[in-house]
C-alpha cells in the first residue's frame, strides 16, 4: 500500500488520474479524525490530504473564508475568533468520541460530513455556508463550483451535493466558506432536575417564544456531570443558550426566566462554563469514554425522541442524552450490541428518521448498515451519482454502502 500526501491541487489531481487508469482504490483522509465512521475500508492505497494545507483567502469585512481541504479546523476557528468572527454552524469534533485527539478535524472533512453543532436549529449546517468548492472527481477531472462572494450562486448546488459524500464522489482540494460575526454575549439557562418528558415540554415552549433561543438540549441525570468538567453537577439540566448583544441577552434569559418559573430550579450560567457546556455537547463528550460501546447519532422530530428513547429501554440498556429540543438523540447501547434493527423499527413508529451508527468495533460496521438505508428511489438517485462522478468506484469505496 502506497500513501500519497499531495501539497497541491495539481498533485492531487494526478494521483486520482493514475489511481483511474489502474483502477486502485484510494482511502481519502485528512487527519483521520473520523476515520472510525462508516463501514470499514480495504483499499489499495491512501490519499492523505493533510500537507495540503493553507488560508487561500480571508476577507472579514466580506464574510468570507478560502483554504485549501487539509487546513486544520482549529487553526481556521483561532484566525476567526481573533477576527470576532465564527462558523456559526459549530462543527462538531469527532476526534474524543472516537477515541483520538481534539482539534485533529479538516475543514474539507467539515463539509464533507456536513457537520454541525447546537446552533444547528438557528444556522443550520455545513451545507447552509459553504459557497464554493475546488475538487477532483473519481474521472480524474478537476472542476469548480460556486465562488467567493456570499452572493454568487452559480453552481451552488453542486457545493451543496457534496456535502455529506464522505470522500465517495469527489475530493475537495478548496473550500470556501461564509462565516458570520461572533456573539458578544452568551448566557446558558439551565433548568434541573426535569425528566425527559417535561424537559422536551419545556424546551418546545422555550423555542415557540420570543426570546430567540439558539440551542436546547437536555443531560439526563448523571449526565450533565460529564461536561465541562463537572460543572453542573449531576442532576439533570435542561440547557437553553441565548446570544447576542448584552443587553438583549439579559432581557430574553429574563423573559425565559418568567416563561419557565414553574418547570424547575432555574441557574444561568455565562463565560466561559457555557461555552464549554455547549462545546462538550457538540463533540458527544458524554460518551467520550474511550470505549467501543456502540453509538448512535439519531435525527428525528423533537417531540418523538424521549418517546422512541423510553420504547428501546424497555427492550435495551441504552443511556441517552437530546440536542436540537430532542431532534438529534445521541444513544450508547451499553452492552455492545449495536440493536440496529431494534432502533431502526422504533425510528419507524415514531414518525421516522435517520440513524447513523457512529461509534462501534469494526466487525460490527462491517456487518450492518451504518447509515440509513435509503428508499429504492434515493438508492437509485445515489448510484446513478456515484457512476456520474466515480465510474470505477476509486474513491473511498464501500464507506457508505457495501459496493
Amino acid at each position: 500500500m502506497t500513501t500519497f500526501t499531495p501539497t497541491t491541487s495539481s498533485e492531487v489531481l494526478s494521483t486520482i488520474a493514475w489511481a483511474v487508469a489502474e483502477e486502485a482504490s484510494l482511502e481519502i483522509i485528512g487527519h483521520g479524525s473520523k476515520r472510525g465512521i462508516g463501514r470499514p475500508l480495504q483499499t489499495e492505497h491512501t490519499l492523505d490530504l493533510s500537507m495540503l494545507t493553507g488560508v487561500t483567502l480571508y476577507e472579514p469585512a466580506e464574510l468570507v473564508l478560502s483554504a485549501k481541504a487539509g487546513t486544520a479546523l482549529a487553526g481556521i476557528e483561532k484566525l476567526l475568533a481573533e477576527n470576532g468572527q465564527q462558523l456559526a454552524f459549530e462543527p462538531m469534533d469527532y476526534g474524543p468520541l472516537l477515541g483520538g485527539e481534539p482539534g485533529r478535524g479538516t475543514i474539507g472533512g467539515v463539509l464533507g460530513a456536513n457537520l454541525s453543532g447546537p446552533r444547528r436549529l438557528k444556522a443550520g449546517a455545513a451545507r447552509d455556508h459553504i459557497l464554493g468548492i475546488n475538487v477532483v472527481s473519481g474521472r480524474g477531472e478537476e472542476f469548480k463550483s460556486g465562488g467567493r462572494v456570499v452572493k454568487n450562486v452559480t453552481g451552488y448546488d453542486l457545493s451543496k451535493l457534496m456535502a455529506n459524500s464522505w470522500g465517495t464522489l469527489a475530493v475537495f482540494t478548496d473550500v470556501t466558506f461564509k462565516v458570520l460575526p461572533a456573539a458578544e454575549t452568551e448566557v446558558t439557562l439551565a433548568v434541573r432536575g426535569l425528566l425527559d418528558e417535561p424537559a422536551a415540554s419545556a424546551m418546545a415552549l422555550a423555542l415557540g417564544s420570543s426570546a430567540e433561543v439558539s440551542s436546547a438540549a437536555h443531560l439526563p441525570e448523571r449526565m450533565a456531570a460529564r461536561v465541562a468538567g463537572g460543572a453542573l453537577g449531576s442532576d439533570a439540566a435542561t440547557l437553553l443558550r441565548v446570544e447576542g448583544f448584552g443587553p438583549s441577552v439579559a432581557y430574553r434569559i429574563a423573559a425565559l426566566k418568567t416563561l419557565l418559573a414553574k418547570a424547575g430550579p432555574l441557574e444561568e450560567i455565562s463565560g466561559d462554563v457555557s461555552r464549554q457546556i455547549w462545546r462538550d455537547v457538540r463533540d458527544c463528550r458524554p460518551f467520550a469514554d474511550g470505549s467501543e460501546k456502540p453509538v448512535w447519532r439519531v435525527s428525528m422530530t423533537p417531540s418523538q425522541g424521549h418517546q422512541m428513547v423510553l420504547t428501546l429501554r424497555m427492550q435495551a440498556a441504552v443511556s441517552a442524552f437530546y440536542d436540537w429540543q430532542g431532534g438529534l438523540v445521541w444513544l450508547r447501547m451499553e452492552e455492545g450490541d449495536p440493536e440496529a434493527a431494534l432502533l431502526r423499527g422504533l425510528l419507524r413508529k415514531h414518525g421516522g428518521g435517520h440513524a447513523t451508527l457512529v461509534r462501534a468495533a469494526p466487525a460490527h460496521r462491517a456487518a450492518l448498515p451504518v447509515y440509513e438505508p435509503q428508499s429504492p428511489a434515493l438508492a437509485a438517485l445515489s448510484r446513478r451519482l456515484k457512476q456520474e462522478f466515480d465510474p470505477k468506484n476509486i474513491l473511498n469505496p464501500g464507506r457508505m454502502a457495501q459496493d
